[in-house]
């Protein structure tokens, strides 16, 4: 034998030689292989965790679990829940759903989505963000004490420390300033307008202008020179406070693979220098404030170096608590007021009915409150681009789902359940012709803000004891900012805008793709 061996290693020797050469390639392409199926396998292997336990799953692929939009971009993710949403609605109340690999639910019942929000709120009464956000004052000088991403008793603690600052008397206090800062708007919208190009005015920059010039004078009690020619760097640092990083980004997807790795490792929401901006000046603020005690007004800085004096707190727990008033309205408020005024210009009739409503008079704080229309175009505006386009809520207290088959789930502290607000907003079984602007669904005499929060479809500042904080203070902002445009300017839109109400792709709140451009004819 060993000589036939011999014998065909001799008559084949260069076949022999390419043998031996192609082997280290063959386990190369094998351990490749099987790592690749190892990875697959751990991508995949709990895709029927839902179907176990009788609930239907959203289709899922690996990697990027049922929100593909998330990775691809191409869309806004919020498309991706509601067509599970879309799916589901009719034959179920809960349906499974994969963010990467973990198991979640998504909900499309409006009355459980009404009781996670409120009656049954103890069960629920965590963010999900709250997993991926250092809760280290030092790692996250921001956020460590924002009521949005503190959970449980630190939460309430937080909530009933701030909420007093936003009372109805405070945001009273303030609006004096709101008015002021509504009269150099109307100047720098006629300045503007002279310069204007044939697209028109950018409305969510111009809008931002005004937020950042009124919430930084309510707030802090200085001016960022918004509407001048030289604003300070808080108008440009603002831009950047909402820019998640991708690096903040890509350690919310290794948590998702691994959650593990939150115990030990986190990454701040914030870039560093946005971060060290916005210390900054509040350190100084602060320090201001304190060497000039005869210029004290009642504004939220003052309430709130009152709550540091009276619970020793440091200056970085401060500034946290202040940069909450701050971040709160800055950004939203400037999104809601310049979609407001895209639909208005949409809309001229409605534009009418509110230049009528709201008259040619000073107004009052209190004349502003109880002007019905008004609030009724915010809310619309709210439906139809919200701020919170789907909530994920950390379970804190085991919870028991009943589908419309009659299966029951049951979910575990630490799971998230997603409410698909944005899916609630456009749906045509609760609001007729949903894409369509109609503020009168929110009139009083059709049940107002109140029925459809009651029914659980309408979330435009979320609901229940963590409803938006802000809420008295951002609705002043924007209706003091509307009576002003809308008494000065008629206002149009540019062709450069897009005329459905698709959102951007990318943004993590509802804001219309391509932006929003306006044409303002001055009245006269």
């Amino acid at each position: 034998m060993a000589e036939v061996v011999q014998l065909s290693l001799s008559l084949f020797p260069s076949a022999y030689a390419s043998s031996c050469a192609m082997c280290p390639i063959f386990t190369a392409l094998f351990v490749i292989a099987a790592f690749l199926a190892l990875i697959y396998v751990f991508l995949t292997w709990n895709f029927n965790y839902w179907k176990k336990r009788g609930i239907p799953s959203a289709k899922t692929w690996p990697f990027v679990g049922s929100f593909p939009s998330i990775f691809t971009q191409k869309r806004n993710v919020v498309y991706d829940i509601d067509e599970i949403y879309e799916q589901y609605k009719n034959s179920d109340n809960v349906v499974g759903v994969f963010q990467t690999r973990l198991p979640q639910l998504l909900i499309t019942s409006p009355e459980y989505a009404r009781k996670i929000f409120v009656s049954d709120f103890r069960s629920f009464h965590d963010n999900e963000m709250a997993k991926f956000v250092s809760k280290n004052k030092e790692v996250d000088k921001i956020l460590a004490n924002n009521p949005f991403i503190l959970t449980g008793e630190s939460w309430k603690e937080r909530r009933a420390e701030v909420t007093p600052g936003l009372s109805a008397n405070r945001v009273k206090a303030a609006y004096p300033v709101s008015q002021s800062v509504c009269k150099k708007f109307v100047d720098y919208i006629k300045r503007q307008l002279v310069m204007a190009s044939a697209d028109g005015l950018n409305a969510k920059d111009m809008c931002l202008c005004y937020t950042t010039e009124v919430v930084s004078d309510c707030v802090l009690g200085i001016s960022a020179q918004s509407f001048s020619d030289n604003p300070t760097p808080l108008v440009g640092m603002i831009k950047r406070v909402f820019e998640q990083s991708f690096g903040f980004i890509f350690y919310m997807v290794v948590a998702n693979l691994w959650p593990k790795i939150t115990k030990f490792y986190t990454v701040g929401l914030f870039a560093k220098d946005v971060e060290e901006f916005f210390y900054d000046i509040m350190r100084k603020c602060i320090q201001m404030r304190r060497d000039n005690p005869g210029q004290q007004r009642d504004d939220f800085l003052n309430y709130m170096l009152q709550l540091q004096d009276k619970k020793g707190l440091d200056t970085v727990e401060l500034s946290s608590h202040t940069m909450t008033f701050l971040t709160d309205g800055f950004e939203t408020t400037s999104q809601v007021l310049s979609h407001c005024l895209l639909l208005l210009g949409r809309n001229p009739e409605e534009q009418t009915k509110l230049r009528e409503e709201i008259g040619t008079g000073e107004l009052s704080f209190e004349q502003l409150s109880e002007l019905p229309f008004i609030d009724a175009c915010i809310h619309e505006t709210l439906r139809l681009f919200s701020p919170l386009m789907a909530a994920r809520k950390l379970v804190t207290e085991p919870y028991e789902f009943v589908n419309k088959n009659g299966v029951k789930v049951k979910v575990y502290p630490g799971d998230v359940v997603i409410i698909p607000a944005n899916a609630f907003h456009y749906d045509a079984q609760y609001f007729e012709d949903p894409q369509s602007f109609k503020p009168q669904r929110f009139l009083e005499v059709n049940g107002g803000v109140k029925k459809y929060r009651d029914q659980g479809v309408y979330f435009g500042f979320g609901d229940g004891p963590r409803i938006c904080p802000g809420m008295r203070f951002a609705l002043t902002q924007i209706k003091a900012a509307l009576v002003e445009i809308i008494r000065n300017f008629d206002v149009k839109v540019n062709p450069k805008t897009r005329t459905d109400n698709r959102f951007d792709d990318t943004y993590f709140m509802a804001a219309l793709k391509g932006g929003v451009w306006l044409d303002l004819v001055e009245r006269k």
